[in-house]
C-alpha cells in the first residue's frame, strides 16, 4: 500500500512510539575533546524525540518562522542530529554545510541560503564564520554553539533545548500547530553541492522526496534496527539518507564518528550494516591483503581456496544465476575455517548487508570482498535525486552494476549515452537559482544525471563515466578517465590515480602509493612495482587509452588537502591546478 502524504515529524512519531528505549543514535565527542573521551554517548528514540521537541520549541521560541532556514556545522554527533530534526519541527529548512568549507565557501553559502540562525559545533567553526564575515551584518539572528565557547553572545545547545523544554511546557500548542502545517510538499532540507564540478548550489528536498527515498512507496517496516556507523558528512545526501532519514523512518542504532576513525568504529561496533565509499573498501580490502601476504605458504593457499569458494558462492547469488547445494557445503566450510576470521580481522564479520556509492568501484575490489564472502551492493544516485536513482540488494545484484531502479522510479539513456531519470526521489530545482534549475532537465522533464552508462536486458544500469569527465585528446579520442584509473588502482602498491590527457597527444597519470603497501619495499623495488602497475593496466587498454608517462607523488590526496571531496572523490580540477607543473613536465 502507498503512502502519499508522509512527512519526516509524522515518520519520525511513529518511530518513537514504536521504539521507545531502543537506543537511536551514539557518539563518541570525547574523542576530539569531550569530557569523556573514548566512551559512547547514546539517544534513545523517546530521548531523541523529546529532544528534537525541545529544540523545535527553542527555535520557535527565539523567533524562528517557518520557512527560515538553520544552518548546520558539525561533525556527525548526536545534537547534529537534534539540531536538524530541531528546525524540521519547527516549520524550519535545515542546512548542513561541510565542515571542511573555507571561509568564502561559508559566506557564499550564508549570502545564498539566507540563515536566520548558526548553529555550530565549537570555537573553531566559530572562528571560521567570524572570518567570513557571516555573523554580523547579516541574515543570521541567533547563533548557537554545541560545544561551549567563552563568548557571551552564542547560546550554547544545550541551553536551547532547557529553554525549548520549559517553552513547550507552558505551551504546546504552537509547536503541535507548527508540525501539523508541514506539507509533504515542503522543503525538508536543502543541501549545497559540494563543488568537485564547479560552485555549490543548494538542491531542494522535500518530504515526499526523502520519504520515497528512504522507504519507497511502500509501509515503513518500524524495528530496532541493526547497528550501523555514520561517519560521512550529513551535509552529502547519502549520509544524509543513511544516517538520518533511514532511521528516523523505519528504526535503527546509528554509531556517528569521525572519517579518519572509521577503521577502528568498525572493529569496536562490528556493524551488521556498512556503506562504504570505494576508497574505504579499497583500504579494508588492502588490509585483508596485508594479513594475507603474511601467512605461510601453505595457509595461503588455504586461504586461497577459501576465498575462491566465497567468490563462487557471491557469483551464484546475482540476478540470472542459481545457488547449487555444492557451492552452499563448499562456502560452509570456508566460512567456518577462513572467511570470518578474515573479514573479523577488519571489523566486517557480521555484515549482512554492504553497500558501495558516491564513486566507482573498481572490479577487482568487488570481487575481493567476494572473495570474503560479501556481495556488495552497489547504489547510484545523486543529491538531485536524494541518493535514489538505483540499488541493490538481496537477491537483486549485479557485480559491477549499480542496480535496478525501485519501483516509481524511470530511467532512460539518451542518444548520447546520458542516463536520465525521473520519479518521486527527483528534486524540484535548485533553491534560488531558476536557470540552472531549468537547465537540470530535458524538454520533457527527465533529470539529466552527467553520468554515461547503459541498461542490460533486466534493467540493471552499468555507468562507465561522467559525461563531463570525459578526456578528448588532440587526436580526437573520447576516453574515459575512470576506467583507467580504475586499472591502475588494481594493482596493491598504487592508492590513488588520475589520468590527464584533455587536448594532449596523449595520456599520462599521477600516482600515489599505498603506505601499507611500500613500507617493506626499497626505492627501487617502488619503482619497480609502479612500472608493473602501469604496465599491467595499460594491457587491458587500446593505444589511445595506454598511460605513456607517469609521475609517483609524495603523499596521498585527501580532503583536507582539497584534492578529495568529502566523500573522497577525485577534485579534477583542483589537482589539475595544483599539479600543473608536474602534468606539464610529463609532456615536455
Amino acid at each position: 500500500m502507498s503512502r502519499p502524504g508522509r512527512t519526516l515529524p509524522q515518520a519520525l512519531a511513529e518511530v518513537v512510539a514504536a521504539l521507545g528505549e531502543a537506543p537511536a543514535y551514539s557518539d563518541k565527542v570525547g574523542v576530539t575533546g569531550g569530557s569523556e573521551p573514548g566512551r559512547w554517548r547514546t539517544l534513545t528514540w523517546q530521548q531523541l524525540g523529546d529532544q528534537a521537541l525541545d529544540c523545535a520549541a527553542g527555535l520557535i521560541a527565539a523567533g524562528v518562522q517557518p520557512g527560515e532556514r538553520v544552518a548546520i556545522m558539525a561533525s556527525a554527533r548526536n545534537e547534529h542530529v537534534l539540531a536538524d530534526l530541531g528546525a524540521v519541527h519547527a516549520g524550519a529548512i535545515p542546512i548542513s554545510i561541510y565542515d571542511t568549507f573555507a571561509p568564502d565557501q561559508i559566506a557564499a553559502v550564508v549570502g545564498h541560503a539566507e540563515p536566520a540562525v548558526a548553529i555550530l559545533e565549537g570555537a573553531e567553526q566559530l572562528a571560521r564564520w567570524a572570518e567570513a564575515g557571516a555573523l554580523e551584518g547579516g541574515s543570521v539572528r541567533l547563533v548557537v554553539v554545541m560545544d561551549p565557547v567563552a563568548d557571551p553572545v552564542v547560546t550554547t545547545m544545550a541551553d536551547l533545548i532547557t529553554r525549548g523544554a520549559s517553552a513547550r511546557a507552558e505551551d504546546s500548542v504552537t509547536l503541535k500547530a507548527r508540525i501539523a502545517a508541514i506539507r509533504p510538499e515542503d522543503p525538508a532540507t536543502i543541501l549545497y553541492t559540494s563543488g568537485s564540478t564547479g560552485a555549490p548550489k543548494g538542491v531542494l528536498i522535500n518530504h515526499t522526496n526523502l520519504w520515497f527515498a528512504a522507504v519507497g512507496e511502500d509501509e515503513a517496516e518500524i524495528s530496532p534496527g541493526p547497528k550501523t556507523i555514520a561517519y560521512l558528512p550529513y551535509a552529502h545526501i547519502t549520509e544524509r539518507l543513511l544516517g538520518l532519514y533511514i532511521p528516523q523512518t523505519t528504526g535503527g542504532h546509528s554509531h556517528q564518528v569521525a572519517p579518519e576513525r572509521v577503521f577502528e568504529a568498525l572493529l569496536e561496533v562490528r556493524p551488521v550494516m556498512f556503506f562504504g565509499v570505494p576508497r574505504i573498501w579499497e583500504k579494508l580490502a588492502s588490509a585483508v591483503t596485508a594479513r594475507l601476504a603474511a601467512l605461510p605458504d601453505d595457509e595461503r593457499a588455504a586461504a586461497d581456496a577459501a576465498m575462491a569458494a566465497g567468490l563462487a558462492y557471491v557469483e551464484a547469488q546475482q540476478t540470472g544465476h542459481s545457488l547449487t547445494p555444492q557451492l552452499e557445503a563448499a562456502y560452509a566450510e570456508a566460512e567456518a575455517a577462513w572467511l570470518r576470521k578474515l573479514r573479523a580481522e577488519v571489523g566486517i564479520e557480521n555484515l549482512l548487508w554492504a553497500g558501495s556509492g558516491g564513486a566507482p568501484l573498481p572490479l577487482s575490489v568487488s570481487h575481493f570482498l567476494a572473495g570474503l564472502g560479501i556481495a556488495l551492493y552497489n547504489l547510484y544516485g545523486m543529491t538531485e535525486t536524494t541518493a535514489s536513482i538505483s540499488s541493490s540488494g538481496p537477491g537483486n545484484f549485479r557485480i559491477g552494476s549499480v542496480g535496478r531502479p525501485p519501483e516509481g522510479n524511470e530511467v532512460r539513456v539518451a542518444p548520447d549515452g546520458e542516463l536520465l531519470v525521473r520519479g518521486p526521489a527527483v528534486t524540484a530545482g535548485y533553491f534560488r537559482a531558476e536557470e540552472a534549475s531549468a537547465a537540470l532537465f530535458d524538454e520533457e522533464g527527465w533529470l539529466r544525471t552527467g553520468d554515461i552508462g547503459y541498461l542490460d536486458e533486466d534493467g540493471f544500469i552499468f555507468i562507465t563515466d561522467r559525461k563531463k569527465e570525459l578526456i578528448v585528446t588532440s587526436t580526437g579520442k573520447n576516453i574515459a578517465p575512470s576506467n583507467v584509473e580504475s586499472l591502475l588502482k588494481r594493482h596493491p602498491v598504487i592508492s590513488q590515480a588520475l589520468a590527464f590527457g584533455e587536448g594532449r597527444p596523449y595520456l599520462v597519470a599521477l600516482l600515489t602509493l599505498d603506505p601499507r603497501a611500500v613500507s617493506d619495499l626499497s626505492e627501487t623495488e617502488r619503482a619497480a612495482a609502479v612500472e608493473e602497475a602501469v604496465s599491467e593496466a595499460n594491457s587491458h587498454l587500446s593505444r589511445p587509452e595506454q598511460i605513456k608517462r607517469h609521475r609517483v607523488l609524495d603523499a596521498e590526496w585527501s580532503p583536507q588537502t582539497e584534492e578529495l571531496t568529502a566523500t573522497l572523490k577525485l577534485r579534477r580540477r583542483v589537482i589539475h591546478r595544483k599539479f600543473i607543473d608536474e602534468l606539464d613536465a610529463l609532456y615536455s
